[in-house]
């Protein structure tokens, strides 16, 4: 299946932001079905859909994780078909996390999945490299970790996928800009903390800051869906969002409420903000240096 032409800079885009019933796979993938169609029932399909981390499960899973996790050739036949089910033949590309089993080997990975025409294809898949298991945390106990951090090919352009964690990690971002991507995805779900003086969750401000200094400091687009709900008396903070290569949130959801968030991406933009604010081009021409200092800690057994 071929992408569609990038020849155009400005595409239409969604955000699913979904409240799932812990461990009902079928019933959350219906819902998602139904919610495919409320978007598209009066115009075309958006270019792209991105849904939250465990999206279709729920994520504070624990050892029910070895029960719900799939392939990801299972999870992208069940994922195209609930679209083509509720929008027909259609084009999209579709974002979303999921438990993964890989020949035995858990992941918590996000998919990338192009489809349209009755026909679905695998683009990326990304696994979250860095596992909170702190607090209410503890993937680590029963997930192994993604190794690679790659870029892709999308509707928009080069793309990367960074999963919750991930994000928080300002190196994360900074190596997918260096690799090319103009557009950040971040499926999450983040558990609330704290009230600050605006009577806004301290966890949603912070969020905001670092998806908002991330696009403001490499000139791209962030795209982040978060879960929302409740799962063992734990609040998921939804605030879903699309945060402009200015570091500004275009649109922004509310913490608690399932909905569909939708907006533009303009790359022209992004080209804009580059010109503007040069620190990526900045970043290529001193990282060599950067990467050859040799008071980096390197990892033991790590040749000198």
């Amino acid at each position: 299946m071929q992408p569609r032409s990038s020849a155009t800079a400005a595409f239409d885009v969604a955000i699913l932001q979904v409240k799932p019933a812990k461990g009902r796979y079928p019933e959350n993938l219906a819902q998602i079905g139904e919610a495919f169609a409320q978007m598209t029932a009066d115009g075309p399909a958006p270019a792209l859909v991105l849904l939250p981390e465990a999206a279709t499960t729920g994520y504070f899973l624990e050892g029910a994780v070895y029960e719900l996790a799939l392939s990801a050739e299972r999870f992208a036949a069940d994922l195209a078909r609930t679209w083509c089910e509720a929008c027909g033949d259609r084009q999209v590309e579709l974002c979303c996390g999921f438990y993964e089993n890989d020949d035995g080997t858990y992941y918590n990975s996000a998919l990338y999945l192009r489809v349209g025409g009755g026909s679905h294809e695998i683009v990326h898949v990304h696994r979250k490299m860095f596992l909170p298991t702190y607090g209410v945390f503890d993937e680590e106990r029963f997930l192994s970790r993604g190794r690679r951090l790659q870029t892709f090919e999308s509707v928009l352009g080069r793309a990367a996928v960074l999963i919750c964690e991930d994000m928080w990690h300002a190196i994360m971002p900074t190596i997918a800009a260096i690799k090319g991507a103009r557009v950040i995805l971040v499926p999450s779900a983040a558990p609330g903390r704290g009230i600050d003086g605006e009577r806004e969750m301290r966890s949603v401000a912070h969020w905001r800051e670092i998806l908002s200094a991330c696009a403001a400091e490499h000139g791209i687009y962030v795209l982040y869906a978060g879960l929302t709900g409740f799962e063992g008396g734990k609040g998921m903070t939804g605030s879903s969002c699309i945060v402009n290569p200015n570091g500004s949130v275009q649109v922004q959801a509310p913490e608690l409420d399932a909905c569909i968030v939708r907006g533009r991406v303009d790359l022209r933009e992004a080209d804009l903000a580059r010109a503007s604010l040069p620190l990526l081009g900045d970043l290529h021409a001193v990282l060599p240096d950067l990467l050859l200092d040799d008071e980096l800690p390197l990892p033991k057994g790590r040749p000198q």
